[in-house]
């Protein structure tokens, strides 16, 4: 069968031969529909991820792809380790798939998952996110950003929702999706302090009850700045800080001061932040939430998709701020595809 295929640590996945899977024991062999390019996926392929010398070279990529069950069946499923979902076939095991509802086309069901269920952890467990809340949302351009902000408004009930982004165009697209307030970051991580000033009025004006940084470094800086008081005499309010990435930089400086002046609970967002149980609840509860959600366009998630014999040059290609890129092998690329780009 054709796949996306690693040769070698540092370079890009090739369309080429891989070996056809075998079903065993609990598993079957699925048909691929769609499989995401994912930030993990990239930093499997680069070397720099920690998984990264558990890769079968060379080998096929992919940790999770929309696929059609021996049954007829459409399910979103992870891929066995450490993976292969990039590719016209793939093991899965049928007890763990979350079927994908007939509204919801391909490219938007492998697109979701990985960059939702981060942000709905984000904001439930290390946001404890309550309805009626303030939210700002630094890097909300990216595609869990992105989510996280139409999390924030449309299932967890937010008041008020802020997002500051680099791409103009994107903020235009998340403000159409429900965002209250947008704000443009500028090329040099924001030196001139237009972020800190921005979210130092709308602060005094609305209190933020909860941040999710996924930028870090000097937009973080200026943020927490903006979240300080200067009068002993100040009255508390309670901000829950989540840093979730290091788009930036990854690291901040951070003056004491910042910390005693104000009700600033600073915490991170990643596996060791969400209980166990709460990871029991991605394939029963959580995903089929979030399928629909997309099903009924109450949450948007824009894809490009790209024809598996791409594989190359949609790996290296530039992506627009918020899009996930999408795998399908070429049999069906032409099918059930997603919104590219927004559009419907």
């Amino acid at each position: 069968m054709k796949a996306a295929v690693v040769e070698a640590l540092g370079r890009p996945p090739r369309h080429g031969d891989a070996a056809e899977p075998v079903a065993t024991g609990d598993m079957v062999v699925a048909e691929v529909r769609a499989a995401a390019v994912k930030n993990i996926e990239r930093s499997l392929v680069a070397g720099s991820h920690y998984g990264s010398g558990a890769l079968r070279l060379p080998g096929p990529i992919g940790l999770d792809a929309v696929v059609v069950l021996p049954d007829g069946r459409r399910v979103y499923s992870g891929a066995t380790p450490p993976g292969g979902a990039m590719a016209e076939r793939m093991l899965v095991n049928p007890d763990l798939a979350v079927e994908v509802p007939d509204e919801v086309d391909d490219a938007a069901a492998a697109a979701l998952p990985n960059a939702a269920v981060s942000a709905w952890f984000a904001l439930q467990y290390a946001g404890q996110i309550r309805p009626g809340q303030s939210v700002l949302v630094l890097g909300g351009t990216g595609v869990t950003g992105s989510v996280a902000a139409q999390l924030a408004t449309h299932t967890f009930g937010a008041d008020h929702v802020v997002v500051a982004g680099r791409d103009a165009a994107r903020l235009e697209r998340l403000a159409e999706l429900g965002a209250d307030t947008t704000i443009t970051l500028g090329t040099d991580g924001d030196a001139e302090g237009h972020l800190g000033a921005e979210l130092r009025r709308l602060h005094a004006d609305r209190p933020f009850d909860l941040v999710l940084d996924y930028l870090w470094g000097r937009p973080a800086e200026q943020t927490l700045d903006a979240l300080a008081n200067s009068d002993l005499g100040a009255e508390f309010h309670r901000t829950r800080y989540v840093q979730v990435g290091a788009m930036a930089a990854a690291t901040i400086e951070l003056p004491a001061g910042v910390l005693r002046s104000a009700g600033i609970e600073l915490l991170g967002q990643g596996g060791g932040s969400v209980p166990r149980e709460a990871f029991g609840r991605v394939r029963t509860e959580i995903l089929p939430a979030l399928f629909a959600m997309l099903a009924e366009g109450s949450i948007a998630m824009d894809t490009l998709v790209r024809p598996l014999s791409e594989v190359t040059d949609a790996w290296t290609a530039p992506i627009p701020s918020g899009v996930r890129v999408v795998l399908s092998p070429d049999r069906v690329a032409d099918g059930r595809r997603g919104p590219v780009l927004g559009q419907p």
